[in-house]
């Protein structure tokens, strides 16, 4: 028979879902009280959120971990996030010469480089070729197709992939192994003019990822190509891009306007400080996909006709927004919270609640919400995507 737990609720160890106006009863059945503590928003929701809005949230602690020699991998896509049709997410691991090996997908793929370094290789349509070194804060983008490797360097690297697909999954990737390995041996010998011999050894199902030695130096395993190098670099430096300073913290915007490959990928780097806000606003073009690198905070996501939820958000966690919905991230924590926007978008675009009535004739704004000097006075023409004001 199940037995509740000691009462501890007069010392305030355990969590109720009863919040301060009296609202909610005490929780005596089975529980998880960790999770209650993680998400306290949602646990004891503010009186102004109403309805039922999808779960915009999703933990990568929460996925599936696939462990390989050479480092690991997992995913956050449709499947775990439903509400998430536009963007999927691979977090992945290579080990000092681990090597994602030689494939290609039917989806771009855009990455953020996290922790430690790589070496990428690609090759476009007309046999331009591109290698380079990718350390933290960097970038990489590949267009649907495009041939290319990854492979960890002295320190190993940790990164995210963003694929312009929520129903992306890993498993559908176009691997180098698991083409030879389902192709006769007289086929590749005709392919290659070489002996059906020389494929004695090749690999008898996919590889996906294997651990290697540690490549030579980026000026010694160049290989020059005939027809030149890519004439759009595959890579960028997000952190050496200088930021939007605000009083509340710091806005990095990339696209295609500055990175010209990334068509079909735009996002920002926030940081938001203790104390601070991601102003309320959306955004015109397509869903938000976020992924919070370090902090904690919570989202508000509001939804019209009434309907609005709050959800508690921390490091390693992936947000959702979808198109137009109102919302904003509020730093709740002591240290800066980091995040990315990402869209399905070849531009960075948002709407700012503050912008948009201050450009609007004041009297309408008045009208509308029934507010006076004190609040229209405070109304900014330029926007300030984070915002930070002194406690009144």
């Amino acid at each position: 028979m199940y037995k509740r737990p000691q009462n501890h609720y007069e010392f305030g160890i355990i969590p109720q879902p009863i919040r301060d106006d009296g609202a909610g009863a005490t929780d005596l059945g089975p529980r998880d009280i960790m999770r209650d503590l993680e998400n306290s928003d949602m646990f004891v929701p503010p009186v102004t959120d109403s309805g039922r809005i999808p779960n915009l949230k999703f933990s990568f602690s929460d996925t599936n971990m696939q462990l390989y020699h050479g480092g690991w991998s997992r995913e956050v896509t449709a499947r775990e996030l439903p509400i998430a049709t536009t963007l999927a997410g691979v977090n992945m691991r290579l080990l000092p010469g681990g090597v994602r090996e030689l494939h290609w997908h039917k989806q771009a793929e855009w990455a953020y480089m996290l922790l430690g370094k790589a070496r990428i290789t690609a090759m476009d349509q007309d046999g331009r070729n591109f290698i380079a070194n990718i350390e933290e804060g960097d970038l990489w983008y590949f267009p649907p197709g495009i041939p290319h490797s990854i492979q960890g360097l002295e320190e190993g690297c940790e990164f995210l992939l963003v694929f312009d697909d929520g129903n992306f999954t890993e498993s559908d990737t176009f691997t180098i192994s698991d083409w030879f390995a389902h192709t006769p041996r007289d086929i590749l010998s005709a392919n290659f003019g070489v002996s059906e011999n020389a494929f004695t050894y090749i690999p008898k199902k996919q590889t996906y990822m294997y651990q290697a030695k540690v490549p030579s130096s980026l000026e010694s395993e160049k290989v020059k190509s005939p027809h030149g190098t890519v004439p759009k670099s595959f890579t960028h430096k997000l952190l050496a891009q200088k930021p939007i300073q605000t009083s509340g913290g710091t806005v990095r915007i990339v696209d295609s306007t500055n990175f010209p490959i990334s068509t079909r990928i735009a996002a920002a780097l926030v940081e938001i400080k203790p104390g601070a806000m991601r102003e309320m606003h959306w955004h015109p073009n397509n869903d938000e996909w976020q992924y919070y690198l370090t902090g904690s905070g919570k989202m508000t996501a509001f939804a019209a006709n009434g309907t609005a939820r709050t959800f508690n958000v921390r490091a390693g966690d992936v947000g959702y927004v979808p198109l137009a919905f109102g919302h904003y991230i509020q730093n709740i924590g002591e240290d800066s919270l980091w995040f990315l926007e990402i869209f399905q978008s070849h531009r960075f675009e948002d709407i700012s609640l503050n912008q948009w009535m201050a450009l609007t004739p004041h009297e309408l704004v008045r009208t509308n919400l029934h507010v006076g000097p004190q609040f229209m006075n405070t109304l900014r023409k330029q926007k300030f995507p984070v915002v930070k004001y002194p406690k009144l």
